[in-house]
């Protein structure tokens, strides 16, 4: 990697030649890519937004948050959760294993680097990537100039805050499920969570942990399952089965052995899709909420699950059936979004939502060096799969090039004379 620069009192900018991939986002997903380049011997370099890594977990995650799934199912390639970690490890333990594994890996991403814009440049045959940086009164631009790209941003990168009439009038506290941390300051009071997916139960849960009284939007359907059906991790369970029975199968046992654990979850104003839980999830991504005690708090009338929102006022909302409730605040638990479209100039490879094309599992590669991990819909598994392939294809080019002796240098140095 070389560069040069042009500093000045108040900006400075930069390009750089990178003798490798550019990884973007140093998230589980860009870890997993830099670990499995690391074992195949080829430089890269990690650019990240923010000033650490895993920042979703990191900054916008609250406190309680354990993984919903078996730490087996949640590892990243090369090197395995510590035997001591509980089977859920917590969110604290979760990044102790983060910040160990980009440790052992010797990964050294460039914080505070926000991507501007990343396009291929037909002429140079190469990948220009354009970051700013802001530290106090100095701004900075890099460009970085590589053969290949990885785009390592996730499905999770920005906030989804849909517009509902009459919530820019509400006179409480509004804040999205990324910034609430704890329910302990909202003891006593009304707060209205709005979204019934894993965030929306679990942020339920810690309110009514912490003496609030929350109410619960459900205004789609949802599956809720057990998280662990006979002592066994419910996923687990499904993995096992889909070996041997048909998806259609496994999902009508999971719903049956469901019903007989959970009980009617409808009856609780939570209708179930059409579509079995684990096809829901194949097909369209959409993962089951996975159970830790909401529904016991719902059954006893702890949790109130109220159906869609026409509008808000000054001091409550008025929901779709004509009911209004009086509340204090409101948490938005309406998930995430992909924010590629923002930043990646192409519009071959992934859709205008930011999301691949091609569905799982050929959904890793694109053309001229464009490689995604972390889009797969499947969690971390899916996530590191998709590393591995990725770093093994570019391996592979890499290999070629040396055997070959290609020279591509005095090309870059003809496009980077002309920045």
């Amino acid at each position: 990697m070389f560069s040069f620069s042009e500093p000045n009192d108040l900006f400075s900018r930069r390009c750089v030649w990178v003798n490798g991939p550019v990884i973007i986002g140093a998230g589980p997903s860009g870890l997993a890519v830099g670990a499995c380049l690391k074992e195949q011997g080829l430089p890269f370099v990690v650019l990240e937004r923010a000033d650490c890594i895993a920042s979703l977990w990191q900054k916008r995650t609250y406190d309680r948050l354990k993984l919903h799934l078996p730490k087996q199912f949640c590892q990243l390639p090369k090197l395995p959760f510590p035997e001591h970690f509980p089977e859920y490890p917590t969110k604290k333990q979760f990044i102790d294993y983060l910040e160990s594994y980009a440790n052992h890996f010797g990964i050294k991403p460039q914080f505070n680097e926000s991507v501007e814009s990343a396009k291929y440049d037909e002429v140079c045959r190469s990948w220009r990537i354009r970051t700013v940086s802001t530290q106090g009164s100095v701004r900075s631009e890099v460009e970085y100039i590589c053969q290949w790209i990885v785009v390592a941003t996730g499905e999770n990168a920005e906030r989804v805050v849909p517009e509902i009439a009459g919530l820019g009038d509400f006179g409480g506290e509004v804040i999205h499920a990324c910034e609430y941390k704890s329910g302990e300051k909202y003891s006593g009071k009304k707060v209205l969570v709005v979204g019934c997916g894993n965030s929306g139960m679990e942020v339920s849960l810690d309110l009514c942990n912490h003496n609030a009284k929350p109410s619960m939007v459900s205004r789609s359907s949802v599956h809720v399952l057990p998280r662990e059906i006979f002592g066994k991790s419910t996923f687990e369970l499904a993995m096992m089965m889909m070996k041997w029975l048909p998806l259609w199968l496994v999902d009508k046992i999971l719903l049956i052995l469901t019903w007989f654990i959970l009980g009617n979850t409808e009856s609780y104003g939570l209708k179930r899709p059409s579509i079995g839980p684990m096809e829901l999830k194949s097909t369209h991504g959409k993962t089951p909420v996975l159970d830790i005690g909401a529904l016991e708090k719902i059954r006893a009338g702890d949790i109130e699950v109220v159906p869609g929102i026409k509008k808000f006022s000054k001091n409550m909302v008025e929901l779709d059936n004509g009911q209004e409730l009086d509340i204090d605040s409101v948490v938005l638990a309406t998930g995430y979004c992909s924010n590629v479209p923002y930043w990646l100039q192409e519009t071959e490879f992934f859709t205008k939502s930011g999301y691949p094309k091609t569905p799982f599992p050929n959904g890793w590669k694109g053309n001229t060096g464009l490689y995604v991990v972390g889009f797969t819909k499947r969690g971390l598994s899916g996530a590191s799969s998709d590393a591995m392939r990725i770093a093994q294809d570019i391996s592979k080019v890499w290999k070629e090039d040396l055997k070959q002796k290609k020279q591509k240098v005095p090309t870059h140095r003809r496009c980077i004379s002309t920045f």
